[in-house]
């Protein structure tokens, strides 16, 4: 039997389409012995992040060995006294410990990052109507190393950004610009090579593969699919299809040296999921169970076993051996990435790179970036390499070194206002507090912030918030008025903020009023450039009552019913999550409804279960936005969406906000606060009618009439204060400081009472 990999797989990321959970795959993939798996979601790399975060995690007792052994090796090679005690032969020890490296790396379960995308017949921006440009050819692209994977990144986002006419396009000349590092195959029927010979159009395919050929060379393969009905609802006009295409793809195969692969188009992960597939469709293509016109799978669609993929190609066994070269010629490498600040235009006269690397030597950022605030050496002189190495070296450090420069001044600056008695101990403060924030390689940060909020309030007129969360602890931030709170009067610590103990990006959530937040995203847009700020994607799962009522609806379940079996699933369990398994097992009418005699009653809840969970559709983050230094689609890939506000198309990240700070891409959070507005509209009517300019951030916060109204609970409308209980306690408190209110809000959210 011929060992096989999957190359053609579809998760539940081809949205409304696979039914695919990436960790069962894996795992499936994994218990067959395979050595690897692709994903090749159509048109997108949505998937590719948990995908490559889940293999890692499997491998990860495997690279743990690995690295070991690497550390040991270095040890012995350099000398390292421990590392050779008791060693006769230490040459052998080396050889022993490579061979065991090679021996564990063989064993690694090798994700494949790919992607089904569609090739336009023409080029992709000709948009001319859907006889000329609609039909789209199907084509799987797998990255062979990291160049390959940054693209297929370019590729897929400019399908979006440039190419998309129904469905997110490529074509040839993109293609050819960017074959580096790809591995293509000619994909199912839907591809280009099958659809002509489907058409009888021989010669036309016969063009496309020499195109092909002569483009890719031996990384292109002809890729052979086989999908035989066994049920009688079902699509068995492929197979037939499938079977033509298939003995010309071989002829081809051999006229002009082509390879072939063999490849099942998996969409779901066991055969018992057909039918919840098929649900899916219906779903999908808004179209009732029992449509006699409704699109039908073949419902072999499941990620086969190597000896189920052999006992269908066995007679072909090139093609099955050939999935496993291309999982051996794919390369293991990171999609992470170190934070990639972006650049802060810092003015000329302050100073510039270059001059900075004529005033300071290496030896001088060495000390700076590895030593404490008051230059005591408090680092071992190999963790101290290990920094610099890891803030990017000293090409990078001339960078964060100015920037940090900047930064200082414009806190002194501050300062001025804010701590005008200055005392030794505030200095020592905003000192600590500014090289905390150099040596962690974050003053640019900083400085983008402060940018967009002096510009909301300076040059939009929007209101900002005083801060909120753990940036208010932050001295640096106040003298900035990022935050305008005093963490020093309130006691606030600044570790809760940043700490080196815990290597974690800033994070600063600025509310803005939300009529205004718009305003300040297009500034910074304009500013940094459209193509390197992003909004980050987020995805609507099938929750429980949204499965039950998606498969009631296909089958045809009553609406009475289904609405019935909807408000049986709790609202909460004690001490389990809320899914439908756990709700049948709480809740006595969903066990009878899973028991039911009724096959529509039944059937809606079991394949409500198989398809709980699975991603629904794509929306855009509420405030999460990513500014870039370079191109985002250096990085990660884009898709887009609607803006709401303008009905402008805006670029959206296709990993989500959980992940995309590993890629190195700095997320920054720009919330829109209903309150703001109203206080602004507020401060405008007093203008307006009283002819009283107030600046609300210079009110006082030792007003008794306000206190009053905190006294008699009358803080409706008023964040964190306004439920019952809160007001109730309120009441009882009496409360007559700020100190008072820090107390009660405390305590109450999330304290003990």
């Amino acid at each position: 039997m011929e060992d096989f990999v999957h190359l053609h797989v579809h998760t539940q990321y081809s949205i409304l389409d696979g039914q695919a959970s990436i960790p069962k795959l894996v795992d499936k993939a994994i218990a067959d012995g395979m050595r690897g798996i692709a994903i090749t979601d159509h048109g997108n790399m949505m998937g590719i992040k948990e995908f490559i975060n889940y293999t890692n995690g499997k491998n990860g007792p495997i690279n743990g060995e690995i690295k070991g052994l690497k550390k040991r090796i270095k040890d012995i090679e350099s000398g390292k006294k421990e590392a050779l005690e008791g060693l006769e032969d230490p040459a052998a020890t080396v050889a022993e410990c490579k061979a065991k490296v090679k021996e564990l790396e063989a064993k690694r379960f090798k994700p494949i990052i790919g992607c089904e995308m569609y090739v336009a017949p023409r080029r992709l921006y000709q948009k001319e109507g859907k006889e000329a440009d609609g039909a789209n050819y199907h084509l799987v692209v797998l990255a062979k190393n990291e160049k390959g994977y940054h693209n297929l990144i370019k590729l897929v986002s400019k399908a979006w950004t440039e190419g998309f006419y129904n469905r997110p396009r490529t074509d040839r000349v993109e293609l050819e610009k960017y074959k580096e590092g790809l591995i293509v195959c000619s994909a199912c029927l839907g591809g280009e090579v099958p659809k002509k010979i489907t058409r009888g159009m021989l010669s036309d395919a016969e063009e496309t593969i020499q195109w092909y050929k002569s483009v890719f060379g031996e990384d292109y393969y002809l890729e052979l699919q086989l999908h035989k009905a066994t049920v009688a609802r079902a699509n068995h006009e492929a197979y037939e299809l499938q079977l033509k295409v298939n003995e010309k793809l071989i002829e081809y195969s051999k006229k002009y040296g082509i390879g072939l692969v063999c490849t099942n188009d998996v969409h779901f992960v066991n055969e018992e999921h057909a039918e919840a597939h098929d649900r899916l469709i219906c779903l999908s293509t808004g179209k009732d169970l029992d449509d006699p016109t409704r699109m039908l799978y073949s419902k072999q669609e499941w990620m086969k076993t190597t000896a189920e993929m052999n006992e269908i190609f066995g007679h072909i066994p090139e093609a099955l051996a050939n999935t496993v070269k291309i999982c051996d010629q794919v390369e293991f490498y990171s999609i992470d990435h170190a934070p990639i600040m972006p650049n802060f235009e810092i003015p000329e006269d302050f100073g510039t790179e270059e001059g900075y690397r004529q005033k300071y030597t290496e030896e001088d950022l060495f000390n700076e970036f590895t030593r404490d605030e008051k230059g005591n050496v408090v680092l071992s002189q190999a963790d101290a390499e290990a920094k610099i190495e890891k803030l990017g070296g000293y090409d990078k450090l001339y960078r964060i070194k100015l920037e940090a420069d900047y930064l200082k001044k414009l806190t002194m600056d501050g300062a001025k206002k804010y701590y005008p008695d200055m005392t030794p101990e505030i200095e020592e403060r905003l000192i600590f507090e500014l090289h905390i924030m150099k040596t962690m390689g974050f003053p640019g940060y900083f400085l983008i912030v402060q940018d967009f909020i002096w510009a909301a309030r300076n040059l939009l007129g929007v209101s900002v918030g005083p801060g909120r969360g753990s940036a208010a602890g932050s001295a640096v931030a106040y003298c900035l008025e990022i935050t305008r709170i005093d963490p020093i009067k309130y006691d606030l610590l600044f570790e809760r903020f940043l700490n080196p103990d815990r290597i974690s990006l800033p994070d600063i959530d600025v509310d803005f009023d939300d009529d205004g937040r718009g305003e300040v995203l297009r500034w910074v847009t304009e500013k940094y450039g459209a193509e390197k700020v992003a909004h980050i994607i987020t995805y609507g799962t099938m929750a429980t009552k949204m499965a039950l009522k998606d498969v009631a609806r296909v089958q045809k379940l009553p609406l009475k019913e289904s609405d019935r079996l909807c408000k049986l699933v709790p609202d909460r369990i004690p001490d389990k999550k809320i899914n439908l398994a756990n709700a049948i097992d709480y809740v006595p009418e969903l066990k009878a409804a899973e028991e039911s005699e009724d096959p529509i009653m039944s059937d809606t809840i079991k394949y409500a279960r198989m398809l709980e969970g699975n991603v629904r559709g794509t929306g855009v983050h509420a405030c999460g936005t990513i500014i870039c230094r370079d191109d985002i689609t250096d990085w990660v890939p884009v898709s887009t969406a609607d803006d709401k506000e303008t009905g402008e198309k805006m670029l959206v990240t296709q990993y989500e906000g959980a992940v995309i700070e590993d890629t190195g891409l700095i997320k920054m959070d720009f919330l829109g606060l209903k309150t703001l507005s109203i206080i602004k509209d507020a401060v405008a009517n007093i203008k307006r009618t009283r002819g009283v300019d107030i600046d609300i951030d210079s009110i006082s916060i030792d007003d008794p009439t306000t206190y009053k109204l905190f006294c008699d609970g009358g803080t409706i409308g008023t964040f964190q204060f306004e439920s019952p209980g809160m007001q109730k306690y309120l009441r009882e408190l009496k409360p007559s400081t700020f100190e008072d209110l820090i107390a009660m809000n405390a305590l109450y959210r999330p304290g003990p009472m």
